[in-house]
């Protein structure tokens, strides 16, 4: 799940970027290329990580942190202890009816 979802930061979330940049901002240009296509900007993106940009490695990481952070959320819910749980087992119930 983990490796699906560092490999949708790197492949599908750029190109859901260049989606959303081509339809408000318009077509993607690339030096003297006035209509490049979502594979200039995949190439534009690599070549951003191989320079170690903070920004394309936030892209990138993105959907593998927010997967983290959801089994955290989970895992903390798990570890609530619920109103019965401070009674030692086969104890009477202390709550009122």
């Amino acid at each position: 799940m983990f490796g699906a979802a560092l490999l949708f930061g790197l492949i599908g979330v750029p190109l859901l970027i260049w989606v959303g940049g081509n339809r408000v901002l318009g077509p993607y240009v690339h030096g003297q290329n006035l209509h490049a296509g979502p594979f200039a900007l995949l190439q534009d993106f690599f070549l951003g990580l191989l320079h170690g940009s903070a920004v394309f490695w936030a892209v990138a990481l993105g959907p593998a942190a927010l997967l983290l952070l959801v089994r955290l959320f989970i895992a903390l819910v798990r570890r609530v202890p619920s109103v019965d749980d401070d009674e030692p087992p086969g104890a009477p119930s202390r709550r009122v009816r």
